[in-house]
C-alpha cells in the first residue's frame, strides 16, 4: 500500500493476506509515541508532589512500567485476532454495550491530541520568540500549522502511512533529544538535587499514579489498533515485551532528567507550568533553539497521530455511519478547535491537564482492567463474525461488565482529588479529606483498576470467545 493511500480497514478484522511484520516493529510506533519532551516536563510535576529524587525515580519506573504492561496485553489481543481494541472490546460489553467504553475511549483519544497539538503550538510561540525574529502569535501559528499538518496526514490516511511517519520521527527526535541531554548536563547541580527531602508514601503514590494515568494507562485502549496487522504466529511475549520496552524506555529516561533538571532550577520549575515544553529553553544556547523547535513539535507530534488514527476507529466502534478516514477529519476539527482554546484562552496548561487526566484516567483505568481480565479469560480463538451481530455469543448488552465499569468509576472518582470538578473526591472524608496527606494520592485510579479487573474475573465466567 503506497504511503499517501487512504487505508480502508477499520474496525473490521485483517485479512490473512494484510499480515506482515514481526513483534520488534512495534517498537517504533510506541518509542515514537513517546519521546516526547514533555516527560522531561513530568519530572517538574513529580516534585510538585513532595517528594525526592530517589521517590521520583521510583513512581516513574514503577508507573510507567505497569501502565505498559496492561498496554502489552492489549497489543496481545490484537496479535491473536487481527482487530482494533475497540472491536475487541465487544468481547467483554456486548456488541452495543461496548458503545459505552468506545465513547470514553474517544474523548480519551481527542483529549490527548488536542493537548499534544497545544503543547507544540506553545513550545513553538517561545522557543521561536526567543530568537527575536517574529512574534510570539505568530510563530505559535506556525507551529500549529505544522503540529496539525503532520498529525492530520498520519491519522487520516491510516496505519502505513503513520507507522512510516512514526519510526522517522522517533529517529529524529532520539538524536535531537540526546543532543539536549548533552547541551544541559552542565546545568545540573546534584547537590542541590539530592537534598531534597523525602515525602511521605501517599506523595510516592500519588506520583506513581501520576504516571500511570500521564504515561502509559492512556494508550491500552488503543495498542492492539498497531499489533493487528502482525501475523498470528508471532510470539505474544514478544509482542507484549516490544510493546512495553520501546514505550517506557525513554520516558522513564526523560522523567528522571527531568526531575534533576526542575530540582536544579526554581524558575524552570515554575515556568514549566504554563508551558510545559518552551520552558524547557531557558538552559538552551541561543543556537539550539531553532532544531529545538522542531524536535518539540516531532515528538509531540508523533503521540497526537497515533491518537488522531485511533479516534478515528473509536467513533467508527460506537455506531457513528462513516468510513475511519472521515472519522479521524471530523476529530481533527474537534482537536483544532480545542487547540485554540488552550493556547489563546486558557490561563494556564498544568490545571486542565490534571483535571483532564483523573476525569479520564478513572474510567479508563476501569476499563483496561476489565479488558486485561477478559484477555486472561481466553481460553479459544475469538469468533470474528459475533463481534459485528448483537444476537451472537458476545450478545448485544453485557450488563455484568457495565456494573463493574459504573462501579470502578463511582468509587475511583469519590478518592481522587481534581482541581478542575471539585465535586469529585466525595469519599475523601474516609481517608483525611482533599486537604489530608492522602490528598493527591489519586487512590481512586489504583481501586478503579483494582475493582475493574476483579469485578471482571469474578463475575465473568470463563468462556469460549
Amino acid at each position: 500500500m503506497p504511503i499517501f493511500e487512504i487505508e480502508q480497514n477499520s474496525t473490521n478484522f485483517i485479512s490473512e493476506s494484510e499480515r506482515k511484520g514481526r513483534a520488534s516493529d512495534l517498537f517504533w510506533p510506541w518509542c515514537g509515541a513517546n519521546v516526547s519532551l514533555l516527560a522531561l516536563s513530568y519530572g517538574a510535576f513529580f516534585l510538585d508532589f513532595g517528594i525526592s529524587f530517589w521517590q521520583a525515580t521510583i513512581a516513574a519506573i514503577v508507573g510507567t512500567v505497569f501502565s505498559f504492561l496492561l498496554v502489552g496485553f492489549s497489543s496481545l489481543a490484537g496479535k491473536r485476532s487481527n482487530a482494533p481494541t475497540m472491536t475487541l472490546s465487544r468481547a467483554a460489553f456486548g456488541v452495543i454495550g461496548n458503545r459505552v467504553p468506545g465513547f470514553l475511549s474517544y474523548l480519551l483519544f481527542v483529549g490527548w491530541e488536542t493537548v499534544l497539538v497545544s503543547l507544540a503550538t506553545l513550545a513553538t510561540g517561545t522557543i521561536v520568540g526567543r530568537l527575536g525574529t517574529i512574534d510570539r502569535n505568530s510563530a505559535m501559528a506556525i507551529g500549529f500549522l505544522i503540529a496539525v499538518s503532520l498529525t492530520v496526514i498520519g491519522g487520516v490516511y491510516g496505519f502505513d502511512a503513520a507507522m512510516k511517519l512514526q519510526k522517522w520521527l522517533a529517529l529524529i527526535t532520539l538524536i535531537m533529544t540526546a543532543l539536549y541531554l548533552v547541551l544541559t548536563a552542565n546545568s545540573i547541580d546534584w547537590a542541590k538535587v539530592s537534598a531534597i527531602p523525602n515525602g511521605s508514601l501517599a506523595a510516592v503514590i500519588g506520583a506513581t499514579v501520576f504516571a500511570m494515568t500521564g504515561i502509559g494507562l492512556g494508550w491500552a485502549n488503543s495498542a492492539a489498533d498497531y499489533s493487528r496487522y502482525l501475523p498470528r504466529n508471532v510470539n505474544g511475549g514478544a509482542v507484549v515485551g516490544w510493546t512495553v520496552f520501546g514505550a517506557s524506555l525513554v520516558p522513564i529516561l526523560l522523567v528522571i532528567y527531568g526531575v534533576l533538571l526542575s530540582g536544579t532550577s526554581d524558575s524552570l520549575h515554575k515556568a514549566i507550568a504554563s508551558d510545559p515544553i518552551g520552558a524547557l529553553t531557558e538552559i538552551l544556547p541561543t543556537w539550539f533553539l531553532l532544531p529545538f523547535a522542531l524536535v518539540a513539535i516531532f515528538g509531540l507530534i508523533s503521540g497526537a497521530i497515533l491518537d488522531l488514527y485511533s479516534s478515528g476507529i473509536a467513533l467508527v466502534s460506537i455506531g457513528v455511519p462513516v468510513k475511519r478516514h472521515q472519522a479521524a477529519i471530523f476529530d481533527a476539527l474537534i482537536m483544532t478547535f480545542g487547540t485554540v482554546y488552550i493556547v489563546w484562552f486558557a490561563k494556564d496548561f498544568i490545571g486542565p491537564f490534571q483535571g483532564f487526566l483523573i476525569s479520564i484516567g478513572v474510567p479508563i483505568a476501569t476499563w483496561t482492567a476489565i479488558f486485561a481480565a477478559d484477555v486472561l479469560l481466553v481460553n479459544r480463538k475469538y469468533l470474528e463474525k459475533d463481534f459485528f451481530n448483537p444476537n451472537g455469543v458476545y450478545g448485544a448488552i453485557n450488563w455484568r461488565a457495565i456494573s463493574v465499569l459504573i462501579t470502578g468509576t463511582v468509587v475511583g472518582f469519590g478518592f481522587v482529588t481534581n482541581p478542575w470538578f471539585s465535586w469529585q473526591g466525595y469519599f475523601m472524608d474516609l481517608i483525611g479529606g482533599k486537604t489530608g496527606q492522602w490528598a493527591y494520592a489519586n487512590l481512586g485510579v489504583i481501586f478503579a483498576l483494582v475493582i475493574g479487573f476483579v469485578g471482571q474475573w469474578l463475575l465473568q465466567p470463563k468462556r469460549s470467545k
